[in-house]
């Protein structure tokens, strides 16, 4: 089993940038991909991104293209997500998540919150 903890949250102006840290220990081999994900009150958990851990093949949501980037350190077994121009609309608690290759993702950590202030 895959162990994933996420670091990194905190309170921002509008425009700012933080990065969160997602470290995973434990059969950290069986991970085919790291995804973020986040939620907001009320709000379903939508997907942010996501990285292919033997390749780095990225993917994103629409609503962060060209303003967050994920990236990939297997060496410290750690994904990370830098997120520039932030919006109040970015507010949420975010998440990571690992899945194996031809499956879902089922292995959470326990979420960071983002707060980003207009």
């Amino acid at each position: 089993q895959v162990q994933l903890v996420e670091s990194g949250g905190g309170l921002v102006q509008a425009e700012g940038s933080l990065r969160l840290s997602c470290a995973a220990s434990g059969r950290t081999f069986s991970s085919y991909a790291i995804g973020w994900f986040r939620q907001a009150p009320g709000k379903e958990r939508e997907f942010v991104a996501a990285i292919i851990r033997s390749d780095g093949r990225t993917s994103y949501a629409d609503s962060v293209k060209g303003r967050f980037t994920i990236s990939r350190v297997n060496a410290k077994n750690t994904v990370y997500l830098q997120m520039n121009s932030l919006k109040p609309e970015d507010t949420a608690a975010y998440y990571c998540a690992s899945r194996r290759i031809g499956a879902s993702y089922d292995v959470w950590g326990q979420g960071t919150q983002v707060t980003v202030s207009s």
